[in-house]
């Protein structure tokens, strides 16, 4: 068993968010017909840190916040593991606004698309982006591709997976052999 590998420290994470939230503010403006939308759990801490940045960086706007819940859009609901859901917490309609998804990595593409089925309970959006803080090229299973992305990590041979620590002030990314 190889050891973990650091694929991202605290200071490159930091320059990741901040890289993220001004394209953020490139592309969406003033923020009134789009909304963040935190995908249950793992999501949280990367939007919730794209949500602080965005305060800093352009403290006028306001921007439209949820968390979305998948676990009953998805294809291996009953089919093995007893899932627990969490909240989802979206206290506005998604009708016609431009939602950006937030999670933290990107794998087979199949949460992603579990998500966009939930995420239609709310509304239709006019438009759905995603960002995401690792993209692991190379295993999709889905014809997903993320609009924003951290870093790309080519994964294929190292049958391991990626692990975020959201630590405070010490948040971390590894690519780890087994689970």
């Amino acid at each position: 068993m190889s050891q973990p590998k650091l694929l991202l420290n605290h200071q490159q994470l930091q320059l990741i968010v901040k890289r993220l939230t001004l394209q953020l503010l490139e592309n969406h403006s003033d923020f009134s017909q789009t909304a963040i939308v935190a995908l249950q759990p793992r999501g949280l801490a990367f939007a919730t840190k794209i949500i602080k940045s965005l305060s800093e960086l352009a403290p006028e706007i306001a921007c439209k916040y949820g968390e979305l819940d998948h676990t009953f859009f998805r294809d291996d609901v009953g089919r093995g593991d007893i899932l627990i859901p969490k909240p989802s917490n979206i206290q506005f309609s998604t009708e016609n606004l431009r939602i950006v998804l937030i999670d933290d990595v990107l794998y087979t593409g199949r949460s992603i698309r579990a998500s966009i089925d939930a995420l239609m309970r709310f509304g239709r959006p006019s438009q759905i982006e995603l960002m995401v803080l690792v993209n692991r090229k190379f295993q999709r299973e889905l014809p997903i591709d993320p609009n924003y992305i951290g870093t790309s990590i080519d994964s294929r041979n190292t049958g391991g997976y990626v692990r975020v620590d959201w630590a405070q002030d010490d948040e971390k990314v590894w690519l780890l052999n087994e689970k």
